[in-house]
């Protein structure tokens, strides 16, 4: 699931120029379907990580949940890769701008004091790598897992609906998450896996789940594009809903996938997926800094869509040597997911019948 989400949440931070929406416009199928993948369907991507997320958590009961070993284990696959990735990018958007380079394709890095802290670190609002908020908030809600985990125990369902009102409502300030869907996805999650939730259960109704949501993204799409350039309140508070229900969608949608050839083959990507999330945003600004030199206006759905087939090649590449030539690094880069990927298929290749006491027990494979 990760992959396909993933790759989906690329689309959505395509860049493009504000200025040229009216040359978009009048390709109406192209300004629909950019609607239809980027601010309907594919928006969708990150409740739907921060539950699976959540729901991981508390997998084996609450019980099992060890606060202290939690964060250790989260500081060095959430935060340290965090750190890294927004970091890195930062000072090289800090080096191109004093030299003149980049200067209105990445934020102002020489603003004020706090806004530089906040590229930096998230503390407030969007980092200098836009889509890492995610891991910062996800940061976040790990931190406030015991919480969260004292509520659902005691009154659930006041607690989820709390949350999400609080998800949904447009215009919404929320201090402690730049999102406040993962919050609430995220708390979900837990509540399913405090549950032991067979989430296996909603494959039978695959085929009418997948149908209906897609139907659903349609709707809210075609309402986007109608209304364009305003966000009416309700076409907002349809969009907040759908991002978040429609994880339930997605996942029977990714039942059907993971019985085809390739849906086998992109369970099996493992930490690539990772790789992609946390360095495709630079490489789409990249390719915009490029195509602002090469391209035109009335050309933009030739970048719209080359722009994420070039970028996944890239990444994909860059994933395969990074992992190879320098491990270390990648492991650092990745949250030791590489690491984890070798034991699995260390411990998937044993012959049957073998045990090892540190064998830890796979997930299902959609998971």
């Amino acid at each position: 699931m990760r992959i396909l989400l993933i790759c989906g949440i690329v689309f959505v931070h395509v860049p493009h120029d504000p200025a040229a929406d009216a040359v978009i416009a009048e390709t109406g199928w192209f300004n629909w379907l950019s609607v239809f993948l980027g601010d309907s369907l594919f928006r969708i991507g990150v409740p739907c990580l921060s539950m699976i997320s959540g729901y991981l958590l508390l997998r084996k009961g609450a019980a099992s949940f060890d606060y202290g070993k939690v964060v250790r284990s989260k500081a060095m696959t959430v935060l340290v890769p965090f750190l890294i990735w927004n970091l890195g990018l930062f000072v090289a958007i800090l080096g191109l701008q004093r030299a003149g380079i980049g200067v209105g394709y990445f934020p102002d890095i020489t603003a004020s004091f706090r806004e530089v802290l906040t590229y930096a670190f998230a503390l407030e609002d969007l980092p200098a790598n836009v889509p890492l908020y995610f891991l910062r908030d996800l940061f976040v809600c790990i931190l406030l897992s015991p919480v969260l985990l004292f509520l659902l125990r005691r009154a659930a369902i006041p607690t989820l609906a709390i949350l999400f009102v609080l998800a949904v409502i447009p215009d919404l300030s929320f201090a402690i998450v730049i999102k406040r869907s993962i919050l609430f996805s995220f708390a979900l999650g837990m509540f399913l896996g405090l549950r032991a939730a067979d989430l296996k259960a909603l494959d039978r109704f695959a085929w009418p789940g997948s149908i209906a949501t897609l139907l659903a993204a349609f709707a809210l799409s075609l309402a986007i594009f109608l209304s364009q350039p305003a966000y009416p309140w309700g076409v907002d508070l349809a969009r907040n809903i759908l991002s978040i229900v429609g994880a339930f969608g997605v996942w029977m949608i990714s039942a059907l996938a993971i019985e085809t050839r390739l849906g086998k083959r992109l369970a099996a990507t493992g930490s690539l997926s990772f790789w992609i999330f946390c360095a495709h945003y630079p490489v789409l600004v990249m390719l915009w800094m490029v195509w602002n030199r090469v391209g035109s206006p009335e050309a933009y759905p030739i970048f719209y869509f080359g722009s994420v087939v070039v970028s996944l090649v890239i990444l994909v590449i860059s994933n395969a040597v990074i992992m190879r030539v320098v491990p270390p690094v990648y492991q650092l880069l990745t949250g030791s997911r590489g690491r984890k990927e070798k034991l699995a298929k260390a411990t998937s290749n044993r012959p049957v019948g073998s045990s090892h006491p540190m064998e830890p027990k796979l997930s299902q494979q959609r998971r």
